[in-house]
């Protein structure tokens, strides 16, 4: 049986995960957020105390981490050596640790077989920042979610700030700048825009005209492919 790949990558704060997540439940497909796995090794590591600096020291830390994702109700729950994190890796300082774990080789290497074996199981929707260049570049549909700095650190904040956390707005947007300039710069995987991947701009987008953008997306594509 020929199963479908979708990638969708785009900055912090794009929005991947939702759209990506409700796109897979309309569509039943299995969905792989990518970034969580990144989020739950940067949380392991800065509860080891390693410097987000010290790639020797990161790279060290992967011994004995063992990442599995579950599904309960539709839902995706990242558990780190048996324990869910799911909201423990959705803070501002985890999201900095994902960022500098994701440039460390042995990372990207530990996570990378565990990530293509899905795509051979069923059909897949994988959201990350490499997933149509570098984790599945033959998916039959790849689309580059994107929205300005700004609108995205809006989004987060409210989302955060819905979680009980005690941000401001100047942090988020700090963070979300900082965290756009190593994923671009970085020398492993950086961040862009597959050549054959479509654009999304969600900026002036609702959540629902978002997912049914890339569901529209997905159908064009995957017509009588699966």
């Amino acid at each position: 049986m020929n199963y479908i790949s979708v990638a969708i990558d785009g900055p912090s704060g794009a929005g991947k995960s939702t759209v990506a997540r409700a796109a897979a439940m309309k569509l039943c497909y299995v969905y792989v957020d990518t970034g969580a796995m990144y989020r739950a090794i940067g949380l392991a590591v800065c509860r080891k105390g390693v410097s987000g600096e010290d790639a020797a020291g990161i790279a060290a830390a992967l011994d004995g981490i063992e990442i599995t994702l579950r599904y309960e109700n539709g839902t995706q729950h990242v558990l780190l050596c048996g324990e869910d994190v799911s909201d423990a890796i959705r803070t501002p300082e985890i999201a900095y640790y994902a960022s500098k774990v994701s440039a460390v080789p042995e990372v990207r290497q530990f996570l990378l077989d565990l990530q293509r074996n899905m795509a051979q199981k069923g059909n897949i929707l994988m959201d990350g920042r490499d997933i149509g260049t570098v984790i599945l570049p033959d998916a039959q549909v790849k689309i580059f979610l994107t929205a300005s700095a700004k609108c995205r650190a809006e989004r987060r904040y409210r989302e955060l700030i819905a979680k009980g956390q005690d941000v401001t707005l100047e942090r988020v947007l700090s963070d979300i700048e900082s965290r756009d300039e190593q994923d671009r710069t970085r020398a492993i995987a950086p961040l862009r825009q597959a050549e054959d991947a479509v654009l999304l701009d969600t900026g002036n987008l609702t959540l629902e005209e978002s997912i049914e953008a890339v569901l529209r997306i997905i159908r064009e594509k995957t017509e009588g492919k699966a």
